[in-house]
């Protein structure tokens, strides 16, 4: 589903935060005209069991690829195109590791969809994501343990990277730790958290990341989804000749 060889935009909404109604309608309104490549349905915290109805009214407003993001086993749908079966590899806890993976693979199995083993890394200060799964994120300046772990998830075979700053990141992944692991793996990169702009977004494509995620960004100001994707489309017309 992902390419190294395409930069693309995903938009990720939390189905804790964003219920179908009108704030989603204008949210899909902006998230089709913009181009965004795939739409991420998900979230850290897992209080009611919202996601199937969100997907559904998604796919009822778009025909982009819809994928799970998921927190927990209640955030599934089978109405979802695909799964991103995270392993957070930056943590210890067993659970996040594999414990709720084996819990989840007889259930995905059944509903057929796409499964996608992704690498996990939480990057930088605390975050919900980091506290629902009690680990440590890797902090900014670690760039060798982020290159060395996202290394080791390519070699026990996940097929995608993903560095997440986390939700309403203060900042996000910085460009140099992009860069490093770029160059270190060669399965598709996916960056998201701390993403708000024009240039945060240019500098993330230019240091390597093949899609890049937005949420808590889009769901509080839809419209800077248009200059995300003018990032992608910049950085794409300025080296389509190189």
């Amino acid at each position: 589903m992902f390419s190294r060889h395409q930069k693309a935009l995903a938009v990720l909404i939390d189905p804790e935060d964003t219920m179908p109604g009108a704030s989603m309608t204008q949210l899909m309104e902006v998230v089709n005209a913009c181009g965004a490549a795939y739409v991420f349905v998900g979230g850290s915290l897992v209080t009611h069991n919202h996601t199937d109805a969100v997907v559904r009214a998604v796919k009822q407003q778009t025909d982009k690829p819809v994928v799970l993001f998921p927190g927990g086993l209640n955030q599934l749908s089978a109405r979802a195109d695909g799964i991103l079966f995270l392993s957070l590899i930056s943590g210890r806890n067993p659970e996040f590791l594999i414990g709720k993976q084996v819990a989840a693979a007889p259930l995905l199995k059944k509903l057929g969809m796409q499964i996608i083993p992704t690498g996990y890394l939480l990057i930088g200060e605390a975050s919900s994501a980091s506290y629902m799964s009690n680990t440590q994120p890797i902090p900014y300046d670690k760039t060798a343990i982020a290159v060395a772990t996202a290394l080791a998830g390519e070699m026990l075979g996940h097929r995608v990277i993903y560095l997440d700053a986390g939700s309403g990141a203060p900042q996000p992944v910085p460009a140099a730790m992009i860069k490093a692991v770029r160059q270190a793996v060669k399965v598709p990169l996916i960056v998201g958290g701390g993403i708000r702009s024009f240039d945060a977004a240019y500098a993330a494509l230019e240091a390597g990341a093949d899609v890049i995620v937005v949420g808590n960004a889009a769901e509080s100001n839809p419209t800077v989804l248009n200059d995300i994707a003018g990032a992608i489309k910049t950085f794409g017309s300025l080296n389509i000749h190189k």
